[in-house]
C-alpha cells in the first residue's frame, strides 16, 4: 500500500482514486464481500485499504477515555495454618487425579488393583477440615475447579479454602457457585455494619443474596426472616421459592405467620414449600389443621367379644379448597389413586403425637403392629414414615423400620430414609445385624446412610458378607458398589484382617470364569486404599 501524500504543512493529502470520508460500515462490508462483488469506495483495493488506516486513526484518536474502576480490595486474611508439606503434596495428586486419572487400568476396562485417588479427595478434605487447616493459596484456584466440577466436594471445599474462596469467586465467573454454596461466608456484626447487610440484599448478585440470607439465618434466624420479609412482595417467583427454602436453617414458631402468608402466594412450588415448612413445626396452626383431618380419616375399630384391636381407615373423598391451600396436591402420580393419594398427604404432615392419642395411648411400636383393614396398611404406613423422616422422630422410625433380623420385604417405607433418622451409633449396629442376616443385595442404600469410617462391627459384617459372596461363586461384579463403598468408609485398621482375601483363589466348578482374580483383585485394591487412607491421615498430623 502506498503511503499518503503529504503537503509541506505535514496534512494527508486525499491521492487519486482513493475515498475521502467513507462510513466504516461500507468499509467493512466492501472488505468482507471483495472487491469482485462490491465497487469498493474509491474504486480500488488501494483506495479501500487507504481509507480504512485513515478512519482506524480516526476512530482511536476520537475514542473517550473509560472511566476508572474501583480497585479491588486484597483478598481477606485467613489466620489458619496450612497443612504440614507431606499432607499439601498428596492433595496436589490427589487434585490432579480427581478425574479418576490415577486409577490403573487391567484388560477390559476393568479398574486394576491401584486405589482411585479421585474418590479419596473428599476423605482428605473431610480430615484437613476437622484438623481446623486452610487451604494453601497456590491450591485454591484447583480447588475451586474441582467443587466446581463435583457438587459432592462443595462443603467441604469450601470451608478448606475459607473467606479466599469467595473473594476469588467475585473474580471468576466460573466460581460463582461458592458464593452461593459458601458456607463459611461472614457476615459482619454490630449495628455499624446492618447497612452493608442491607446493600449486599438489595445490589448482590442472586448467588450472593441466597448466601447471605443462608448464613444470616444460621446466626440470627430472626433477622434472615426480616431480610427476607422486607421484599418479598417485589420478588421473582423462582426467586422467592430458593429464598423461602433458605428457612428450613432455624426454622422456628416465629416463622409461622410468615409462612402461612405465603400459603396464598401466586407460585404453585412456593405454596408447597410453605406448606412443608408448616409441617414440620408440629404446633403450627397448618399441623392442627391437618392433624384434625387425619383423625377423621384414621380411627381404631370398635373390638367386640374377643376380636383383635385394629385399625380402620376411610380416605378422603374430595380434595377441597382449603386442603389445596394448606398443600395437599389434587392429582395424583400415574397408577395412583386419588383418595389414596390425598389419605397419605394429610397423614404424612400430620404431627406424629396424634396418634397415641387417637389410637388408645399406644407407643408407636404398639401402632404399628395393629392390623390395618381393607388393604390400607402400605398406604398408611407409607405416611407414617414419611412423618417420622420429616418430624425427625426415632422412635417412629425405629417402630417403622424393624428389627433387622426380620424377613426383608419391599415394604412401603425407604429403610434407608428411616435408618437416617436414628442415631449413627444405632445405624451402624442395625445395619450390621441386617446384613449378617440377609446379605449384602440389599444393603447398599443402608449403607450409605452410615457414619464413616464404619464401626468395626459393620465393617466385619459387611466383610464377611463378601467372604460368603465369593466362596459362594457369587458373580463379583454383582457387588462393585459394595466393594467401592467399603473402600472409602471401611476403618483403616481392617487392612490386616482383609489381607488374606487378596490372594487369589483355587478356581471352582462353580464359580464364574475369571470370578477368583477379580475378586482378588478387588480386595487388594480394598487393602491398598486402607492403607492410603492410614497414611493421609497420619500426614495431616500436626508437625512437631
Amino acid at each position: 500500500m502506498g503511503e499518503p501524500q503529504l503537503s509541506e504543512s505535514g496534512a494527508a493529502q486525499k491521492r487519486p482514486g482513493t475515498a475521502e470520508t467513507a462510513p466504516w460500515g461500507e468499509l467493512v462490508a466492501a472488505a468482507l464481500l471483495g472487491v469482485e462483488r462490491r465497487t469498493p469506495p474509491g474504486g480500488s483495493v488501494g483506495a479501500l485499504l487507504d481509507a480504512a488506516a485513515v478512519e482506524t486513526v480516526r476512530r482511536r484518536a476520537g475514542a473517550r477515555p473509560a472511566a476508572p474502576h474501583r480497585r479491588t480490595e486484597p483478598a481477606p486474611d485467613d489466620p489458619r495454618p496450612t497443612p504440614p508439606k507431606a499432607a499439601g503434596r498428596r492433595l496436589s495428586l490427589l487434585l490432579a487425579n480427581r478425574a479418576g486419572g490415577g486409577t490403573a487400568t487391567t484388560g477390559g476396562g476393568r479398574r486394576g488393583p491401584a486405589p482411585d485417588l479421585g474418590e479419596l479427595l473428599p476423605q482428605w478434605l473431610a480430615a484437613a477440615n476437622a484438623r481446623g487447616y486452610r487451604a494453601p493459596v497456590a491450591q485454591l484456584p484447583a480447588l475451586l475447579d474441582a467443587a466446581r466440577a463435583r457438587t459432592d466436594l462443595r462443603a467441604e471445599t469450601l470451608a478448606f479454602a475459607g473467606p479466599r474462596a469467595l473473594w476469588l469467586a467475585r473474580q471468576n465467573e466460573d466460581w460463582k457457585f461458592a458464593l452461593r454454596d459458601g458456607v463459611q461466608r461472614r457476615i459482619p456484626e454490630g449495628e455499624e455494619h446492618e447497612g452493608e447487610i442491607q446493600r449486599t440484599w438489595e445490589e448482590g448478585l442472586f448467588a450472593e443474596r441466597v448466601a447471605l440470607l443462608g448464613a444470616l439465618r444460621r446466626r440470627d434466624p430472626g433477622a434472615g426472616l426480616a431480610l427476607l420479609a422486607s421484599s418479598w412482595q417485589s420478588e421473582r417467583a423462582e426467586d422467592r421459592l430458593m429464598f423461602l427454602d433458605s428457612l428450613r436453617q432455624g426454622l422456628c414458631p416465629d416463622d409461622e405467620p410468615f409462612l402461612e402468608r405465603a400459603l396464598t402466594d401466586r407460585s404453585r412450588t412456593v405454596r408447597a414449600t410453605a406448606a412443608e415448612l408448616l409441617a414440620a413445626l408440629p404446633g403450627s396452626a397448618l399441623a392442627a389443621r391437618m392433624a384434625a383431618r387425619a383423625r377423621t380419616c384414621v380411627a381404631q375399630n370398635h373390638v367386640t367379644g374377643a376380636g383383635p384391636a385394629g385399625i380402620v381407615v376411610e380416605a378422603p373423598h374430595e380434595c377441597d379448597a382449603d386442603m389445596q391451600r394448606d398443600g395437599v396436591i389434587p392429582k395424583p402420580p400415574t397408577g395412583r389413586g386419588e383418595r389414596a393419594w390425598w389419605l397419605c398427604q394429610l397423614v404424612e404432615a400430620a404431627p406424629l403425637r396424634v396418634w397415641g392419642e387417637r389410637l388408645g395411648g399406644r407407643t408407636p411400636g404398639q401402632i404399628v403392629a395393629l392390623p390395618v383393614a381393607d388393604g390400607w396398611r402400605d398406604d398408611l404406613h407409607a405416611a407414617w414414615c414419611g412423618a417420622a423422616v420429616r418430624q425427625r422422630n426415632a422412635d417412629w422410625a425405629r417402630a417403622l423400620i424393624g428389627p433387622p433380623t426380620a424377613p426383608f420385604t419391599e415394604g412401603p417405607g425407604d429403610p434407608a430414609k428411616l435408618l437416617s433418622v436414628l442415631p449413627e451409633e444405632e445405624r451402624g449396629a442395625w445395619a450390621a445385624g441386617f446384613i449378617a442376616v440377609h446379605g449384602l443385595s440389599e444393603a447398599f442404600r443402608i449403607l450409605g446412610v452410615c457414619g464413616v469410617p464404619w464401626p468395626l462391627p459393620l465393617g466385619r459384617a459387611v466383610v464377611d458378607a463378601l467372604e460368603i459372596a465369593r466362596d459362594a461363586g457369587s458373580y463379583p461384579w454383582s457387588f462393585s458398589g459394595v466393594m467401592g463403598l467399603a473402600e472409602r468408609c471401611l476403618d483403616p485398621s481392617d487392612a490386616e484382617r482383609l489381607e488374606p482375601l487378596a490372594a487369589v483363589p483355587d478356581a471352582s466348578e462353580t464359580e464364574s470364569p475369571g470370578a477368583g482374580a477379580y475378586w482378588a483383585e478387588s480386595f487388594q485394591r480394598m487393602v491398598a486404599t486402607l492403607r492410603l487412607r492410614a497414611t493421609m491421615l497420619a500426614e495431616l498430623t500436626p508437625e512437631p
